[in-house]
């Protein structure tokens, strides 16, 4: 069978949740028998997510062969529970470079390489070869931005041609938003209709349109839409704002948007498993026993606006570890710039001892250093359970190099390239690479294997929760990282009892570390993202451990 092609566009605003309900169409259509898969198209002209600043774009989500990702391939992951990689992803940077380099290859016979015609053919052939590669019997391909900006219109006319050629295969949903207005106090949907005149200027008319709205609309509202947009009533979606991202397919199935977009393709339903997805959202329904985490970063705030998708894939794996332990997480986040306040320091020691767990997840540069060294060191000597991330793990060595074998100046090569003690430097491989400043995917990505102490307190994490992650005492996990623990100062370490509980295969590079239970009730840094890999239906044992200890702190 030809795969089948549905495009994702939006309209007014940024933000309403393509990337949701991308991944909500993904498991919904895969719940009914089908093979799916799905791309995300970034309009800008970056290569890949890698560079862009986190309070930019929010959190940069890696797939397992190392994209560097928009954060939306991490939806499409835990809602279908299958990886995706880096063919799953594309920016219109790529398609220009590829374009560009194929034409200083003679690859177009001494053409004129015009834009309108080749890039178009470009976003063609990659959409093929996804869905090839994929063996997907529906692609689904979410546009990024919204309709009517200069910066799609390639794409968008990419879908019109396919449409022309192909209609059979080829099928448009828009999501757009009807805003609530506080001195009207009604839904308008004059907007959310001129969104839709935008596409038909490009000569594209939706087969279906989602509704996003602060409420859910009537009837009236849908006949309204339809009446002003030719866009059939039963075709009108309202998707309202919900609790949990984790409701919308269920928001979806209730109006039969699986069976309708399986019937424009001429397709019947061949399973129905959608059991599980209803028996999460009754189970995060029925969480009433809290577990507060503090998540302490400096990417949450951009002006006057806090940004959680800053660290979304944090905060998700402690909502996935939370509801499978039968609790309702309370997630408060801190910014630790406030912590190199020397004034506000009680006060804050004061806040985080009303928490139950501690996190200090990723983080880039010298802002915010002090301050979350001060947070480990909170987090230790009050025996609140800590779990580090990456430069997370990173600080809790240096805190511990400092506070416990007293190297006063130990810092990171990274913060202080000067300094005597650097307890964690530069990989070897990355200082050339940093010399001639090649920066955008160059840092250690994607799954490496990592040797587990068979005592640890992360071992006996994996072997009780998700024994089926590990393969004697090896996991693979997600790195983003160009410096690591530096092994001049391994044994200093173990000999006041600091545990290496994991490494690379070849004991070369440290992976994680862990305070003994005797000292700590849960102290453990890792530096690989087990967030990248946690998914509702399978949170990752990392995070449920830390989250069950927290609940008994």
């Amino acid at each position: 069978m030809s795969a089948k092609y549905v495009f994702i566009t939006g309209g007014v605003i940024s933000g309403l949740g393509k990337g949701v309900s991308t991944a909500s169409l993904s498991l919904l259509l895969k719940s009914l028998g089908y093979r799916v898969s799905a791309i995300k198209v970034d309009m800008y002209l970056n290569i890949d997510a890698g560079t862009i600043n986190p309070t930019e774009h929010g959190e940069v989500f890696v797939t397992e062969d190392g994209m560097e990702t928009d954060q939306d391939l991490g939806n499409y992951e835990r809602f279908t529970n299958q990886n995706f990689l880096q063919h799953n992803y594309i920016t219109m940077g790529q398609i220009y470079y590829d374009v560009i380099t194929r034409e200083r290859q003679l690859g177009y016979g001494g053409q004129d390489v015009e834009g309108h015609i080749h890039i178009p053919k470009e976003i063609v052939r990659r959409l093929r070869k996804t869905a090839k590669k994929d063996k997907a019997e529906v692609l689904f391909i979410e546009v990024g931005g919204t309709v009517g900006e200069y910066q799609n219109v390639m794409f968008l006319e990419t879908i019109r041609r396919l449409k022309q050629e192909q209609p059979q295969n080829i099928f448009l949903m828009h999501l757009t938003y009807l805003p609530k207005p506080r001195f009207l106090g009604e839904i308008k949907s004059k907007p959310a209709q001129t969104s839709i005149y935008e596409l038909y200027k490009i000569g594209l008319q939706p087969d279906f349109v989602i509704c996003r709205s602060e409420e859910a609309i009537d009837n009236r509202k849908k006949r309204n839409i339809a009446f002003n947009t030719g866009v059939s009533e039963n075709s009108i979606i309202s998707v309202p704002d919900v609790e949990s991202i984790y409701e919308i397919p269920q928001v979806l199935k209730k109006q039969g948007v699986d069976i309708k977009l399986l019937e424009i393709m001429g397709l019947k339903p061949r399973k129905r498993l959608f059991k599980e997805w209803e028996e999460l959202n009754t189970k995060i329904k029925g969480s009433k026993k809290t577990v507060k985490i503090a998540i302490l970063g400096k990417y949450f705030n951009f002006g006057k606006s806090v940004l959680a998708d800053a660290y979304i894939c944090v905060i998700e794996a402690i909502k996935h570890a939370a509801w499978k332990s039968g609790k309702k997480p309370i997630i408060q986040w801190f910014d630790v710039e406030r912590f190199e306040d020397k004034n506000k320091i009680d006060k804050i020691k004061k806040d985080l001892s009303e928490f139950n767990g501690i996190i200090v997840p990723q983080g880039w540069g010298i802002r915010g250093v002090e301050g979350k060294i001060k947070a480990v060191n909170f987090a230790r000597e009050a025996k609140i359970p800590y779990l580090g991330l990456c430069f997370g793990m990173q600080m809790a060595a240096i805190e511990f190099a400092r506070n416990v074998l007293g190297i006063k100046d130990a810092n990171s090569e990274e913060v202080k390239p000067k300094s005597k003690n650097c307890v964690i430097h530069t990989m070897k491989h990355q200082r050339k690479l940093i010399k001639n400043s090649k920066y955008g995917g160059t840092i250690r990505l994607g799954a490496w294997p990592c040797k587990l102490n068979t005592k640890s307190t992360l071992y006996k994490a994996y072997k009780k929760h998700s024994p089926s992650r590990l393969k004697k005492n090896i996991v693979m996990e997600r790195h983003r990282h160009r410096y690591e623990f530096n092994n001049r100062y391994k044994k200093r370490f173990e000999k006041a009892g600091f545990i290496i509980s994991g490494t690379s295969p070849d004991g070369k590079l440290v992976e994680a570390i862990e305070l003994p239970k005797n000292v700590h009730p849960f102290f453990v840094g890792t530096q690989f993202h087990p967030e990248y890999k946690s998914r509702p239906l399978d949170p990752h044992p990392i995070f449920v451990e830390f989250v069950e200890q927290s609940a008994n702190n």
